[in-house]
């Protein structure tokens, strides 16, 4: 994944971006009894070619407005911005080729490389920076991601809530120079900026109409060649990237042309994603696809959340006895084959602050009936009916979800409905229209826990959808964020995960990884622990 990061429990997108690979009840993850390999990277000699993926049509490719991971798939193909990830996943520079941080740590000064220019051949300056964040920012834009990737700098809030038309933190110095000035030190700022709502747009072409993302001009490795809706997208090399040109002449992804590993099967696609239903087959040492079947690592998490401005759930026993009567170990087991680690707290393993020792809640039966006895409810039967909201377009739910809503049956006696929203809605639309529960899933888009604790827990954050408030954890997850000592910071951030589990703010189900095939001649295709492929070290030798 935001991002949002969102992998949907109902759609189990394989947790590689690029791939969505979506099929129904599927979930991609690590096996404990096999060892694929991982691609390791040589000197391409060969260059050109069309890498054929999987995928599905992005439900935007405006920076501004993506929140899922589809549309970021492209997106970060087609446009670029001052930081960027690198292979340790640190910021390192971008456009920006350097900068420089004042003592307190509160104001960055990016100088901007002199051989960046939009796909048009107008070169990028400070201004297109500025204008970019501006934009995202101004309610007219309808952006759901500025609140949460830009907020730190000083004046977005007030262009957010449409009381100024400029970013007051945001300086520009000359046409190769900008200054930024954020509202406390921050040790993750610069890896916010590499979320596409910071990635640089160019003004002519979004102001040549409602429609322009669907022919943008932007700055990354491809160009979009062609997008035939519900068929089909295209993208080609851009030659004039500053960057690393890609070795590949063009990536074609298909839409729904069949299910992913059949289409592998028959040469028509030369990545898939592996779900659970064909992991015998792949990881089958003496069969055809075991030495195609490689793993990576997935800074990714999945839950049930319960919508805590409502009852039942705003009474925390209640959530505590949902959590406690669903049996995860036995669901990993029989639904998903071991193939993901069961999450007892929302830090996924290779977070900073991940905590081997956190108290989770554990299966108890008994004390989850005990539990629901002493809420304000008494008696299961006296609980208002329950709907759990996923995603979907009216076909049977995933196995997964009828286990959990079988067991709340056997284990409380309760009756759970399923109401589906569309897929492309869901992301975009979950927070207005959930019911008393909705599943969820998250990956990271930088690795730091404040990604994770305050970006879906903290009152009011645009992407805490259960409308969970904590007044304690709120002033927790402030003093981390500003505190700049790593390990006292990291403390505090394991300190609000347990409390989060504490007071049962979500289910936690599972850690996922990313299991996919990849053809023995395609190399350089490494989907880092956050999904993302960059196309462009991607290359295809003769086959």
């Amino acid at each position: 994944m935001k991002k949002i990061t969102v992998i949907l429990l109902s759609f189990a997108l394989v947790g590689c971006l690029l791939l969505s690979a979506c099929t129904c009840g599927e979930t991609t993850a690590t096996s404990p009894s096999t060892s694929p390999t991982t691609p390791t990277t040589t000197i391409p000699t060969i260059e050109g070619g069309t890498l054929r993926l999987y995928g599905a049509d992005p439900a935007t490719l405006d920076p501004a407005l993506s929140a899922d991971s589809d549309s970021h798939g492209y997106i970060v193909q087609i446009f670029s911005g001052l930081v960027r990830l690198d292979d340790n996943l640190e910021p390192a520079p971008d456009i920006a080729a350097s900068w420089e941080t004042s003592p307190d740590y509160m104001t960055y000064t990016f100088h901007l490389r002199d051989d960046v220019f939009f796909q048009d051949g107008r070169k990028v300056t400070a201004a297109d920076f500025k204008y970019s964040w501006e934009r995202a920012c101004r309610p007219s834009t309808g952006s759901s991601t500025a609140g949460t990737y830009l907020i730190d700098i000083v004046g977005v809030d007030d262009v957010i809530r449409g009381q100024a038309e400029e970013i007051s933190g945001v300086e520009i110095v000359d046409d190769s120079t900008l200054k930024v000035i954020i509202d406390a030190p921050r040790s993750y700022f610069l890896s916010k900026l590499t979320y596409p709502t910071a990635m640089v747009v160019d003004q002519s072409n979004v102001e040549s109409g409602s429609g322009w993302w669907r022919q943008p001009n932007g700055t990354g490795p491809f160009k979009l060649k062609e997008w035939q809706q519900g068929s089909s997208l295209v993208l080609e090399r851009n030659d004039s990237y500053y960057g690393d040109v890609a070795y590949l002449d063009s990536v074609e992804y298909r839409f729904l042309s069949g299910i992913p590993m059949n289409l592998y099967e028959t040469g028509e696609i030369d990545v898939a994603g592996v779900g659970v239903y064909y992991i015998d087959r792949v990881t089958d040492t003496s069969g055809p696809f075991y030495q195609e079947l490689h793993e990576f690592p997935e800074l990714s998490f999945y839950w049930i959340g319960f919508n805590t401005a409502e009852p039942p759930f705003d009474d925390v026993n209640i959530r505590k006895a949902f959590s406690m009567a669903v049996d995860k170990d036995r669901i990993i087991s029989l639904a998903l084959r071991d193939l993901v680690q069961r999450a007892d707290g929302i830090l996924p393993p290779g977070i900073p602050g991940y905590n081997e020792d956190l108290v989770g809640l554990g299966f108890n039966v008994d004390a989850a009936k005990a539990l629901i006895a002493a809420s304000k409810y008494g008696d299961a039967a006296n609980l208002p009916p329950i709907t759990l909201t996923t995603s979907g377009y009216g076909a049977a739910i995933s196995k997964i979800q009828e286990a959990i809503i079988y067991q709340w049956q056997e284990n409380l006696g309760v009756e759970v409905k399923v109401r589906q929203l569309e897929p492309e809605r869901y992301t975009y639309h979950l927070k207005e229209e959930k019911d008393n529960l909705f599943d969820m899933g998250w990956i990271a888009d930088y690795p730091h826990p404040q990604d994770f604790l305050d970006v879906l827990f903290h009152t009011g954050a645009e992407y805490n959808y259960g409308e969970y408030s904590n007044p304690t954890l709120d002033a927790l997850l402030d003093l981390a964020a500003t505190e700049l000592d790593v390990e006292t910071s990291l403390a505090m951030y394991r300190q609000a995960e347990q409390m989060l589990v504490d007071d049962a703010a979500v289910l936690s189900l599972w850690f996922g990884r990313s299991y996919i095939l990849v053809k023995p001649y395609v190399k350089g295709y490494e989907p880092n622990a956050m999904g993302y492929v960059m196309l462009n070290h991607v290359w295809l030798e003769e086959h």
